[in-house]
């Protein structure tokens, strides 16, 4: 399918998603390939984008996801989190290039990744409780080690999109640039880290992650339980198929 683009140049790795027809969505195939696409970096630095100028990676491919049971959800979730946590137990710096949409998914993308740039065009989120469903990809777990318990709750519970300056106000995004110069400085800084011992660079990564994360793998845990137990209920097909008929949903 070939929906994941990856190259190397002065020592950084690019890992591209490309797959605009559908705003980069995250579907089982793009997952996969993302999957494989880590275990292929070579470099101590890896930078993460989408293609073209609306969307880092707009969410979970939700026409997939409203056919799912509860079976079939449990197994997208676990992939789900199988790439966020190759991404963040990976030896390699990764950096979040955020030059569009990061909604669902694609918000949770951006958290596994160490770093955090966005464009000023950038949106990001949470959204799933507006479908009837919570975050899978570690995404309850992330931000909240990002943001903070009352800014997650209030991010997770409203399902509201944030421009990347008040993601920069959060603590989400540490710097904002024009969409222009967006992957330029952000490949700037990658060629700089990736300057610096990469065992150092490693160990610190891992230091840092491990005083933030502490208890991580039972809340992650419980996540993916919560999100398979929902699939179950009807609030997700509901969700998803107002969603799909853009009607607002009846829960």
């Amino acid at each position: 399918m070939n929906f994941v683009k990856v190259s190397e140049a002065n020592g950084v790795t690019t890992i591209t998603i490309d797959r605009q027809q559908a705003l980069n969505a995250l579907n089982a195939d793009v997952l996969k390939e993302l999957l494989e696409s880590v275990k292929t970096v070579k470099t101590s630095v890896a930078v993460f984008t989408g293609s073209g100028p609306k969307a880092f990676v707009a969410g979970a491919d939700i026409a997939a996801m409203a056919e799912m049971d509860a079976l079939q959800a449990r197994k997208f979730v676990e992939l789900g989190q199988s790439v966020m946590t190759s991404i963040e137990n990976a030896p390699f710096i990764s950096i979040a290039a955020v030059n569009g949409f990061a909604l669902g998914g694609g918000c949770e993308l951006a958290m596994a990744c160490d770093l955090i740039y966005a464009s000023e065009n950038a949106k990001m989120g949470l959204p799933e409780t507006n479908l009837g469903i919570i975050p899978g990809f570690a995404g309850t777990v992330n931000l909240t080690a990002r943001v903070g318990f009352h800014r997650a709750l209030e991010m997770t519970l409203t399902g509201k999109m944030i421009s990347a300056h008040e993601a920069k106000t959060f603590g989400l995004v540490l710097e904002v640039f024009k969409p222009e110069e967006l992957l330029p400085k952000v490949l700037e800084l990658a060629q700089t880290l990736a300057k610096k011992g990469p065992l150092s660079l490693i160990a610190a990564k891992r230091l840092v992650r491990g005083a933030a994360f502490e208890s991580k793998e039972r809340a992650l845990l419980l996540e993916k339980e919560s999100f398979a137990t929902l699939f179950a209920s009807h609030e997700p097909k509901e969700g998803m198929k107002a969603f799909l008929e853009k009607r607002e949903p009846r829960f």
